[in-house]
């Protein structure tokens, strides 16, 4: 498989919900992933849990997951509707690396790493290089991700869009954190949609630490790093002031 995948004449799939819709057909050979045995199944494993590559969208919904995945829960189940839960994987979403995707900012916020068929492992942030971009050598596909335990942790994911369900985001926040005597001990924000990938909010995350949440926390000077684009869905105006009042809603939600 490596071989075939270095050569350029193949070109891996599992869920394929994006590829075929965007690309159509394509000369390129197809190695069909879907029916590998042993990388479906969520687990915990001894210092982390693993998501496979062929975990679905719908397997995410259906996993008994503590609280730090009740943000990728939310997000999953925006996602489509069910037949592209049920086919489409979280792996594939990652990959795909559109600055819309709804799971990059809950992957960001959980402290996720990628694990790459030639033992290589990269943390979210440097695998997804910008749109339709990943780290990922010719001759490597990923076999699934790693996400620390923190199962005390709070977590979220809002999102906006033109309508409800089954639409591209506007801007959209994942948010994970740690509380202690109603104070954040540390928290990760992610925002997607809003920059050419998703961006953690470093400076905010700093000044959240020991403070009870509010949305008064959140100022604009926080949210400075993200570079939105004026398009068909939204101004870049418009967006900026989309991701302020979602991340603000996120953090005053952890209370």
């Amino acid at each position: 498989m490596s071989a075939a995948l270095a050569a350029g004449a193949s070109l891996l799939l599992a869920g394929a919900t994006d590829h075929f819709p965007t690309h159509g057909d394509t000369p390129r050979d197809i190695i069909d992933l879907s029916g590998l045995p042993g990388l479906r199944a969520i687990e915990a494993r001894a210092d982390h849990w693993w998501l496979p590559c062929l975990a679905t969208w719908s397997d995410v919904i259906a996993a008994d997951l503590p609280s730090q995945f009740a943000g990728l829960q939310a997000a999953a189940r925006q996602i489509g509707g069910m037949q592209i839960q049920n086919r489409g994987t979280m792996v594939g979403n990652l990959c795909n690396a559109s600055p819309a995707a709804d799971g990059i900012p809950c992957l960001l916020a959980l402290d996720a790493a990628v694990v790459l068929s030639s033992g290589r492992v990269l943390p979210i942030s440097e695998f997804v290089l910008g749109p339709r971009r990943v780290a990922c050598a010719p001759h490597e596909f990923v076999l699934g991700l790693r996400v620390p335990h923190q199962p005390a942790a709070r977590a979220a994911f809002l999102k906006l869009g033109a309508r409800r369900y089954l639409v591209i985001s506007i801007a959209m926040v994942a948010i994970v954190a740690d509380l202690q005597d109603g104070r954040i001990t540390q928290a990760r924000i992610a925002v997607g949609a809003c920059s050419a990938r998703a961006e953690r909010l470093p400076a905010l995350e700093a000044d959240l630490r020991g403070q009870i949440p509010s949305a008064d926390l959140v100022h604009p000077h926080h949210l400075a790093g993200l570079t939105p684009i004026d398009d068909v869905r939204a101004s870049a105006s418009y967006r900026r002031h989309a991701a302020l009042e979602l991340v603000r809603r996120a953090v005053a939600g952890l209370v």
